[in-house]
């Protein structure tokens, strides 16, 4: 008798192998796909294979992709990431009309991307030292679930980039005290950005800066998730 229960949990066994590996192969084809743009050449790429890591821990297939070459591979992937390590003077606009959702948190690049208007420390910038955002919009998915009010986002006081998005946005927190600088924005695909410029897809702006991805708290996690979500899922929209 022990012998035929071995066997057949031996056969379940096998029978579970196989069907993982046949399983598996398909998931991970079906799976969103990533091009995080980054500088390869940068002294800060370990931060963005950790991003790259963290996303795969998501279920997203990433590519690592240099800000040198071309920039016609985003319209092969489900969603484009443009880190603030890159060199935005180089980078430009050139990732502004692809017809997919981007997240960037790159203040430098909002005015080429024509999420902001284009003078510094007025239209978009950098605050220093910051640990907490003012949370202005609960209902919206961006918002993780988090509760309006102040909520620290970071462990310690490090650089969070901002910018003053167009009407078309939806500004889910801004720095404390100062509510013409949003950290995390986003467009709807169809929304009117800056200068009359239509949205070609979501958009979405969110307040890291180049080395500052492990300082986020566990409330900071949960709303870089949610960007990530948002971006990629059209259902994900707010109840009326």
């Amino acid at each position: 008798m022990s012998r035929v229960a071995n066997g057949f949990r031996s056969l379940v066994l096998i029978c579970a192998v196989c069907i993982a590996g046949i399983a598996t192969p398909a998931m991970a084809a079906n799976a969103p796909t990533v091009l995080l743009v980054v500088r390869e050449d940068g002294k800060s790429l370990a931060v963005d294979q950790a991003i790259q890591a963290h996303l795969e821990q998501l279920g997203y297939r990433v590519t690592l992709y240099d800000q040198y070459k071309p920039a016609s591979q985003a319209n092969k992937v489900d969603l484009v990431v443009l880190s603030s390590t890159v060199r935005s003077r180089d980078l430009l606009g050139a990732y502004r009309d692809v017809p997919v959702p981007l997240v960037t948190w790159e203040s430098d690049l909002l005015d080429d991307m024509a999420m902001t208007g284009k003078r510094p420390e007025v239209d978009f910038g950098k605050s220093e030292k910051q640990h907490a955002l003012w949370f202005v919009n609960a209902p919206h998915p961006l918002q993780a679930g988090l509760h309006a009010g102040i909520v620290n986002v970071y462990v310690k006081n490090a650089p969070m980039n901002w910018g003053k998005p167009g009407l078309g946005a939806t500004t889910i927190a801004t720095l404390p005290g100062e509510p013409e600088k949003a950290a995390i924005f986003g467009y709807e695909k169809g929304a009117t950005m800056d200068y009359e410029t239509v949205a070609p897809a979501r958009r979405v702006m969110f307040f890291l800066d180049n080395e500052t991805f492990g300082n986020l708290t566990p409330e900071g996690m949960l709303l870089f998730d949610a960007a990530i979500r948002w971006a990629t899922r059209p259902e994900a929209h707010p109840k009326p």
